[in-house]
């Protein structure tokens, strides 16, 4: 009698795993490219400068993404996981130019590679840390878990939101000058029906397709977005898809590490971006836990560890390939959960593909013509999975007998919520706390660990998996 391979372990056919990959790199892209532009723009990089940013970020992801999904040398949670830069790296990035710019005789590339240097730092540091973090296991029973992975999902529901929405900001022409203005359609009707759209095609795809073709309803719904977009050109300019950058872009170019020069060194960005990988790190412990719970492999402290370590390698590799901190996306999370496919090689073959798009610029212009609208029908299908998943395990914990479980949870669900609701809550908080507090997900994770340790005491990490096992049986996604 032969071992049965477990599904996060099988490796589908080629077709399956291209089209499953390429799912996931497009609910991803849009969340990939975010910062580099973000980041370009506020350093007033030019057009060949900005592509560059774009392709070494795809580059890093792919290479990250393979790093943690497939696993080397005991680094890689090997589960279905992609990686992408963080936001949470966005708001300290952006004060280490703001402070550059406030100092006078301002130049990009120097303060650019003074983030490059923090970065790789917080990178080494993550990869160091990663042992004492993944230790964590026995203070994240079900009560625990299933509010985090819950918070998870609530607060990706404003990404999705935001992509139904629209680009917060367009490229135009003003007064001869090429700037970037907020965006006056958003929120425009059309757009909010594209999103519409594509969440109908996916539910319908859902419901009467079988098989691979009910597995990839995402990419179809995106597809048939695309194709929309496409074909409505100048009818509908708001959700138009471009083909204008496509054409410009070449057809191969090579990122090269530290294209941009030798990163410098400076203490407090490097303090500043650790704190970063602090809240990374936290984060995609719950992200790991809750991926475990969909994909039914048991995560331990070691499988934790090794996950984290993926985390600081992808990380240092951002900083070599002149891009920024790495973390697991949460939003392919929910794709897992939608699809049910579990095989983290669908995740290797994302990756691939990424490396792929990272050296040929016009495919990766051809993914990133499509129109957010499209992605925002689809990314609330895949955040509200989360959420789900985070509902479905609260469901097999005990509020009878254990009463204070309800207070965990109405409490760590209300903290979670508090950036949401009222973005400026915490302003007047000194800087560092403020990048942990303005986290909702990092909220929920103190407030719950803190008020389990509080009501039901520290249990042990047998005793924590053994009831994430029970909280997971009692109902299937």
């Amino acid at each position: 009698m032969t071992d049965q391979v477990h599904p996060v372990d099988e490796v589908l056919p080629p077709a399956r795993l291209g089209a499953l990959g390429l799912q996931h790199v497009l609910v991803m892209y849009a969340g990939a490219v975010a910062v580099p532009l973000i980041i370009s723009g506020a350093l007033g990089l030019n057009a060949e400068q900005r592509a560059l940013l774009i392709n070494a970020d795809l580059l890093a992801c792919g290479l990250a993404t393979l790093v943690q999904a497939f696993g080397f040398w005991g680094v890689g949670i090997r589960l279905p996981v992609m990686m992408g830069v963080t936001f949470a790296s966005v708001a300290p990035m952006m004060g280490m130019i703001s402070a550059a710019k406030s100092g006078g005789d301002f130049q990009a590339i120097p303060t650019l590679l003074m983030i490059y240097g923090s970065v790789i730092a917080a990178g080494v540091f993550a990869f160091l840390a990663a042992p004492l973090v993944g230790r964590v296991l026995r203070f994240f029973p079900p009560v625990v878990t299933g509010t985090i992975i819950t918070v998870i999902g609530l607060s990706l529901m404003r990404i999705g939101v935001g992509w139904a929405e629209g680009p917060l900001t367009v490229v135009q022409v003003v007064d001869g000058a090429v700037k970037v203005v907020p965006n006056p359609n958003r929120d425009a009707l059309d757009g909010l029906a594209m999103a519409f759209f594509v969440l109908v095609v996916i539910l319908g795809i859902t419901k009467y397709a079988k098989g691979f073709i009910s597995n990839i309803a995402v990419l179809a719904g995106i597809v048939a977005g695309a194709v929309i977009a496409t074909l409505l050109g100048g009818a509908a300019p708001n959700i138009a898809m471009s083909f204008a950058d496509v054409a410009k872009a070449p057809w191969f170019g090579v990122v090269m590490p530290l294209q941009f020069g030798m990163p410098s060194f400076q203490i407090v960005p490097i303090i500043t971006m650790c704190i970063v990988m602090l809240v990374v790190m936290i984060e995609s412990t719950g992200m790991f836990l809750a991926l475990g719970e969909m994909t039914g492999r048991k995560v331990t402290s070691e499988d934790l560890t090794k996950g984290l370590r993926a985390d600081g390698v992808g990380t240092i590799i951002g900083g070599l390939f002149n891009t920024f901190p790495y973390t697991s996306f949460s939003q392919n999370v929910g794709l897992v959960g939608v699809t049910g496919v579990r095989s983290r090689y669908v995740a290797v073959a994302g990756g691939l593909i990424l490396v792929v798009l990272g050296f040929v610029p016009k495919l990766a212009a051809l993914v990133g013509a499509v129109p957010v609208q499209v992605l925002g029908g689809a990314g609330i299908v895949m955040f509200g999975m989360v959420t789900a998943t985070g509902i479905r395990i609260l469901g097999g914990v005990d509020f009878k007998e254990k009463r204070h479980n309800l207070f965990i949870v109405a409490i760590s669900v209300g903290f979670g919520l508090i950036p949401l609701i009222a973005p400026n809550f915490f302003k007047n908080f000194p800087g560092e706390l403020k990048l942990l507090l303005e986290s909702g997900i990092i909220l929920a994770s103190i407030v719950s660990v803190s008020l389990n340790a509080f009501f039901n005491g520290a249990g042990n990490e047998n005793d924590a998996m053994t009831e994430i096992t029970q909280a997971a049986s009692h109902s299937d996604i």
